[in-house]
């Protein structure tokens, strides 16, 4: 009896685990299939409905990123898991909390003064690359070995309002996972999400349009650690590579794509057009001709 009752505990806990996964799964392909710039009440509407899964469910969809104001150095930091303690997150510029607490997690003085250096050429990457918008860097503990670490890359880049595009934005995050496999050499194991939104609005041209997608591409090297290849040295190459694919792929897929479509549809409209024009054009050819004709007769 009691070898029943606990292979049937087995047995429901088990089924437990195989629903939540499978809604879990459902719950991520919805969510694959909307548009970035409703994905936060997509997502709210999912928590909704799965309660027991939020957890899982804020771990594996990225969202818009969002800005905050490090009050002590007056520069503006990005909100992420990897910064976050609770309620309140860490700015990579001073390293305090915001809103203010007192045991929250700091990367240890090693990895601080990584984080430190990533932030400032970071920085100077963003400028170059983007032209404005905000950057983030967090360097963090691993459970895998001592030697190993985690670093999240974060850009994030508001789109002017110009030319019709009505309001827009661009978010990058890059998330390394460092581990040593030998002496002086790690494996770097990269997973890149980019998150594109463009609302175009001209009640003339071409009403109201929504361009949002999402993109997520992974990448692992194992490469040397010494004086001239630094861990920020083969981060921020790996990073920059990952990112050129990235925007290449997006200009072809999102821009390529509407305008092959958009043309599409003009040369169709065009075709017809000109079909039409054959068709009229025959019909007045008929009717100057016919009075010819019937004079020939005559």
């Amino acid at each position: 009896g009691i070898n029943a009752e606990y292979m049937g505990s087995v047995e429901k806990k088990s089924y437990n685990m195989s629903a939540e996964s499978a809604q879990l799964t459902s719950a991520l392909n919805l969510m694959r299939r909307m548009p970035p710039s409703s994905i936060e009440n997509s997502l709210a509407g999912l928590i909704e409905l799965v309660p027991d899964l939020t957890d899982e469910l804020l771990n594996h969809i990225d969202q818009p990123l969002k800005v905050q104001k490090d009050t002590k150095t007056n520069q503006d930091y990005i909100l992420c898991d990897y910064n976050r303690d609770g309620d309140s997150f860490r700015s990579p510029w001073s390293n305090q909390y915001f809103p203010a607490m007192e045991d929250g997690f700091v990367p240890t003085p090693k990895l601080r003064a990584m984080e430190i250096e990533a932030n400032k050429l970071f920085d100077i990457y963003r400028k170059m690359y983007f032209e404005g918008g905000y950057s983030s860097v967090y360097f963090f503990e691993t459970e895998d070995t001592q030697q190993g670490f985690g670093a999240c890359f974060l850009i994030h880049k508001d789109v002017e309002k110009d030319k019709g595009v009505d309001k827009g934005w661009w978010d990058s995050i890059h998330v390394f996972k460092v581990a040593e496999t030998k002496k002086g050499t790690f494996k770097y194991e990269l997973t890149t999400t980019v998150m594109v939104s463009m609302a175009l609005k001209n009640e003339v041209t071409i009403g109201v349009i929504d361009l949002s997608g999402s993109m997520t591409k992974q990448d692992e090297k194992t490469l040397p650690v010494d004086d001239e290849h630094t861990h920020i040295f083969n981060l921020g190459t790996m990073l920059e590579d990952m990112e050129l694919k990235i925007r290449n792929a997006i200009e072809g897929i999102y821009i390529q794509k509407t305008r092959e479509v958009i043309n599409g549809m003009r040369s169709v409209s065009a075709a017809k057009e000109k079909e039409w024009a054959k068709i009229t054009e025959s019909l007045h050819q008929a009717i100057n001709e016919k009075p010819r004709l019937a004079g020939s007769t005559d």
